[in-house]
């Protein structure tokens, strides 16, 4: 693929609508001939949302929207476009990593819909998938720098994530087994608080799956692909409620020998909390879309569905991120689908694994695929209520933008100044004493104190981790993690 001229560029590809193995359509796959071009009479036609009217408040640090708008004049056109390769093929168009062509680090996706080959359903999904990335102002959705429409092709220029997606680091696994429980803990907490997002804004999502979760190069989630949305309205409302709170606390007792000793002790009490609650209980919708693994129940039977078919698939994806299959699997799309329309529950292995929070895990997937979506978590309240299980116990929920994601094989992170430690574990006990022995024995600290003077444990109150702190014989203060 040449790409040298800029005044007469010219790219052509054959395009097949395709979906994954694990896509339930009713539609037939046809192939047409495309030919997107970067000529001047093409780019005469070319309307843009001008990037300059874009306000993204959680995004002003970002480094494209400057390269944006050093190179255009207040709107982007292809003609400041280059492109580099062909990314992927989904239903309703092709995706190219694409960079401005005077600034290469500035890179992007470009999604290039040809709207001549779509039938009219589907030119509706791509109505509803523009209007969505247009209202997206979130960390973990992408961001919609500019809608091109070309001649008859529309083009959405997006984030590129160049870490794939969570399906392929699936199957990096060995074994294609599942991800370690602190990794899916924490991609679970990030596609939550997305979903809540969406949620909030009356979308229902409708297409969860692990090919859907895109990996930025810091190691955080992006969700993608948005044409199976659909909205509702939404009324945000603050709700008093009473929370059992469950906390330790440390009490003297004393021995047969006379000495004290502290014991700690789980105690609970109740504690009346204000949450904000903004979920589209009133959603409601007869299609019959999504991956036929992850349908709910509800959307099986065609009697109707709403809100709840996200927190079902919430659940399906934590079974596949812990165990590398999804729960009702059968031998045939057919099968898979009778297994989920049957009244038989999940059958969950999770507290198999020899990891602490199995059982909380195990506990959360039983309540997220209740086939009675009255009686399913999150229905009612959304993610208000899956955030206080005890599986997310330890989450910061302001701070997750900033935790570290988790050494996973396959997944190749760049390190932020800003980030913290990652989600608490259950089994993140390691006591305090044996992370000084490893310093000490590290920096040969002797007893006469010529490398420090004082040495002293606190909580961070700002993160998940302890710091250990100590000032060396020049006065100087040293913070160990």
């Amino acid at each position: 693929m040449s790409m040298e001229d800029d005044t007469d560029l010219e790219f052509s590809f054959t395009s097949t609508s395709t979906t994954t193995d694990r896509t339930f359509t009713t539609s037939s796959s046809a192939r047409s001939s495309l030919t997107l071009s970067f000529n001047e009479s093409l780019l005469l036609s070319t309307t843009t949302v001008p990037a300059t009217t874009t306000t993204l408040h959680h995004r002003k640090w970002d480094p494209h929207w400057s390269a944006i708008k050093a190179v255009t004049d207040g709107n982007l056109h292809l003609s400041h476009l280059k492109l580099v390769r062909h990314l992927g093929t989904g239903n309703l168009g092709r995706v190219f990593l694409c960079h401005l062509r005077d600034c290469n680090s500035a890179t992007f996706a470009l999604k290039v819909i040809d709207k001549d080959s779509l039938t009219p359903k589907k030119l509706s999904n791509v109505h509803m998938e523009a209007e969505i990335l247009s209202m997206l102002d979130h960390p973990y959705l992408p961001t919609l720098y500019a809608r091109l429409d070309v001649s008859h092709y529309t083009c959405l220029l997006i984030d590129y994530c160049p870490n794939g997606d969570l399906h392929a680091l699936l199957r990096k696994q060995p074994s294609n087994g599942g991800l370690p429980l602190q990794a899916v803990r924490f991609f679970a907490a990030e596609v939550l608080v997305a979903l809540e997002y969406l949620h909030a804004l009356g979308v229902v999502y409708r297409d969860l799956k692990p090919e859907n979760i895109l990996l930025r190069e810091d190691g955080h989630i992006m969700l993608s692909d948005f044409d199976l949305c659909f909205k509702a309205d939404v009324v945000p409302t603050l709700q008093n409620n009473r929370v059992l709170r469950c906390h330790k606390k440390t009490r003297p007792t004393r021995n047969r020998f006379g000495c004290f000793r502290s014991v700690d002790r789980r105690e609970s009490d109740e504690e009346e909390l204000t949450e904000f609650v903004a979920e589209p209980v009133t959603a409601l919708s007869k299609s019959c879309v999504g991956t036929h693994e992850y349908l709910a129940p509800e959307l099986v039977s065609g009697n109707g569905h709403g809100n709840g078919v996200d927190w079902w698939a919430f659940g399906i994806l934590i079974y596949e991120l812990l165990y590398g299959v999804t729960p009702f699997k059968g031998g045939s799309k057919e099968s898979t689908l009778r297994n989920i329309a049957s009244t038989k529950q999940v059958r969950c292995h999770v507290a198999d694994r020899e990891e602490e929070g199995a059982a909380e895990a195990k506990d959360l997937i039983e309540k997220l695929l209740v086939k009675d979506p009255r009686e399913r978590l999150g229905c009612a309240r959304g993610a208000t209520d899956i955030k206080r299980h005890p599986f997310f116990d330890g989450i910061k929920w302001p701070l997750i933008r900033n935790y570290k994601p988790p050494e996973v094989r396959g997944l190749v992170i760049k390190r932020t100044k800003s980030q913290v430690a990652g989600v608490v574990s259950h089994n993140n006990k390691r006591c305090w004493w044996q992370k000084l022995s490893n310093f000490t024995k590290k920096n040969k600290i002797n007893s006469s104190g010529n490398y420090y003077q004082n040495l002293s444990f606190r909580k961070n109150n700002n993160s998940n981790y302890y710091q250990y702190h100590y000032v060396n014989s020049k006065g100087g203060k040293c913070a160990l993690v």
